[in-house]
């Protein structure tokens, strides 16, 4: 039987990956699932609504992630680098990450969205954090610098680093941006 919500929010997050959430209407969607617009006001009645449904789906998909990475992982960079590897799929697939779209278009989101992306962000940055000053307790981690301002910079890194190469169409460059990266939290 056909998932038709499951469709729509995963043909929605390809859209808006690639175009912004601007850049994207109903009737891209409609087309892309091969429904009627109405169908997906069913399901989403605003477009509001499809944008908060897409980012709690994907916040859940990282957090999983994020979960399985602490679990099957043991020490920082390494974590880092099983992080930085999620973004990679998107650099990939030519596409950017959700919430960084959704982010560039700042002021012109509903408020609920900026809400919800600022809080996906927040939960990945208490992550990094958690996960960098593990290391630096552990000694896996080079000491020194303020686990909270790693965290940002390992985010704004990749963050860019799939921006540029999203452009560029260069998984290769990513993976060297990710292993300078992760070269430069290890311990001199």
């Amino acid at each position: 039987m056909r998932d038709t919500r499951a469709e729509l929010l995963m043909q929605a997050e390809t859209l808006v990956r690639g175009r912004g959430y601007a850049g994207f209407s109903y009737a891209d969607l409609a087309a892309a699932v091969g429904i009627r617009k109405a169908s997906i006001h069913h399901h989403f009645p605003t477009k509001i609504d499809l944008g908060a449904a897409l980012v709690a789906a994907y916040a859940a998909r990282y957090a999983a992630a994020l979960e399985a990475i602490r679990r099957d992982v043991p020490d920082g960079p390494g974590r880092v680098e099983a992080y930085g590897r999620l973004y990679l799929g998107g650099v990939e697939q030519g596409l950017g990450c959700l919430c960084a779209a959704l982010a560039i278009e700042g002021e012109a989101l509903p408020e609920r969205l900026r809400r919800d992306i600022a809080a996906f962000f927040a939960d990945h940055l208490a992550w990094l954090e958690a996960i960098l000053r593990e290391g630096q307790a552990d000694g896996s981690v080079r000491g020194g610098a303020d686990p909270a301002a790693l965290a940002r910079y390992v985010v704004a890194t990749l963050e860019g680093a799939l921006l540029m190469e999203r452009l560029f169409a260069s998984p290769a460059a990513f993976r060297g941006t990710l292993a300078v990266l992760v070269d430069g939290l290890r311990p001199q």
